[in-house]
């Protein structure tokens, strides 16, 4: 029963996995063959077909918003957040496994604690963006 159980969730595993990168290549290959089909109706009835429409299509990458003070602003809000949710998983993981065994409490608490340190400290390198912009901004 255990060898079936760690097949069964080995298969779940890479399942859920290909999944996460699967449907979003479908959904952008429907999205894209919607588009096409719109513009050769569009074409067909004489309809002009924006310029940009067509740049657009013909590159494989959407077109990146120049960033702004209010947008590295909500990054450093959002990575610092994760960071500190990670801290709160960490102590609460350390609070738990403390009656079991000290050594994997603090093992694992530290382990995902410190993981938290890396969205967080991006997050503060957004936070130091969006002051040294907003500043020069402002000026």
């Amino acid at each position: 029963m255990e060898s079936f159980t760690g097949f069964v969730s080995a298969v779940l595993f890479w399942v859920v996995l290909a999944g996460i990168i699967l449907v979003p290549i479908y959904l952008r290959h429907r999205d894209r063959q919607r588009m096409h089909e719109t513009l050769r109706i569009a074409f067909e009835k004489g309809q002009p077909v924006p310029p940009e429409l067509i740049t657009a299509l013909q590159s494989n990458i959407a077109p990146r918003q120049p960033t702004t003070p209010e947008s590295d602003l909500r990054r450093a809000v959002i990575m610092i957040a994760v960071g500190l949710g990670f801290c709160g998983l960490g102590y609460g993981l350390w609070y738990g496994l403390m009656s079991v065994n000290d050594i994997a409490a603090y093992v694992t608490g530290g382990s995902v604690a410190g993981f938290g340190a890396i969205p967080g400290l991006v997050g503060v390198g957004h936070l130091v963006l969006w002051a040294t912009r907003r500043r020069t901004t402002s000026v």
